[in-house]
């Protein structure tokens, strides 16, 4: 696991069709999340940490969303969210600029560090909890996991 003087980390996105690479840089107490997507179909796409740097099994072994407090999915600006919902990334159907400051996520040594765990991109909008599906509170009824990619310490 990381220190607590870690404040950057990378993560490669890998999948059949979305290649990506997303940074992270602690600023204080919110973390810096930039990067870039290709392969993405137009719209929004669900945009998570899951709990597990593990993809033995490609994203599927990722686990579920990232959810130490054991919260209800939600929106990025949510009270009631996971530490991992980062909410949508939006395709125009050509690269993906991901731009997203987030005081939930941390790269420091606490119950909210990310470092290890992996990016999932997927298939469809997360629909931030509100959908109504029965899957809205756990997953923001997102759909497939099109790519990931583990978070580690970078220099």
């Amino acid at each position: 696991m990381a220190t607590s003087d870690s404040t950057k980390a990378v993560c490669v996105l890998v999948g059949e069709k979305v290649l990506g690479r997303i940074n992270f840089q602690q600023n204080g107490d919110s973390v810096t999340v930039t990067g870039t997507i290709t392969g993405l179909a137009a719209g929004k796409h669900g945009f998570h940490i899951h709990e597990f740097g593990d993809l033995t099994n490609g994203c599927t072994s990722a686990g579920a969303h990232f959810n130490p407090e054991g919260k209800e999915h939600g929106g990025p600006t949510d009270v009631e969210r996971h530490v991992g919902d980062l909410g949508n990334v939006m395709s125009g159907g050509g690269d993906v600029e991901v731009n997203i400051v987030d005081s939930v996520i941390s790269l420091q040594d606490n119950k909210h560090n990310i470092i290890g765990r992996a990016v999932v991109v997927h298939a469809d909008p997360d629909d931030l909890g509100r959908g109504g599906h029965s899957d809205s509170k756990t997953t923001g009824h997102a759909g497939a996991r099109v790519a990931c990619g583990v978070i580690g310490v970078c220099t």
